[in-house]
């Protein structure tokens, strides 16, 4: 994945992540650079590619992958398969793909995490969502958008291990 330098170097000064949770009609997103979620939301699967393309020089794109467990699957998994493949192609390639696996035992450091866990583990690290009137950093999240936040924040995170390390 590369150290934050890398990426800062690459994208312009500053590291964001365009996390994707896609799905067979509907993909949620949320943009992250490290202190403030930028933009967020659930859109149809076609919508978010010209989302891709305005973003794709300044942000670095990591999608959640589909990973095989040993069980049956359904039409709506190889339909999320195709829109990957989609997102994948619209940037040529330079897109990261980020197995659950890894968020859950990022953030929860367990492998039986569900997503409650997740959202939990996140609202624990950076505050409860609050209100309209007294809004937190994860407010406006909602289903889907939770499992990308967990994309964007381990992303960032591995990342910046990466650049300490080095």
């Amino acid at each position: 994945m590369g150290s934050v330098q890398q990426v800062r170097e690459e994208k312009g000064g500053s590291v964001k992540i365009f996390a994707i949770d896609p799905g067979p009609t509907e993909s949620a997103f949320v943009i992250w650079d490290g202190s403030t979620i930028l933009d967020k939301g659930k859109v149809p699967s076609e919508r978010l590619l010209p989302l891709l393309g305005i973003h794709e020089r300044d942000c670095r794109v990591v999608c959640e992958m589909i990973a095989c467990y040993g069980m049956a699957v359904g039409a709506e998994v190889f339909e999320t398969c195709v829109w990957i493949g989609r997102y994948l192609e619209k940037l040529q390639g330079n897109m990261d793909r980020m197995k659950r696996l890894e968020c859950k035992m990022h953030l929860c450091h367990s492998a039986r995490a569900n997503d409650s866990n997740i959202r939990q583990a996140l609202i624990d690290r950076f505050g409860a969502p609050g209100k309209k009137s007294a809004p937190g950093l994860t407010f406006g999240l909602s289903g889907d958008m939770w499992a990308a936040f967990a994309v964007a924040v381990t992303a960032y995170d591995k990342l910046s291990i990466t650049a300490i390390a080095s």
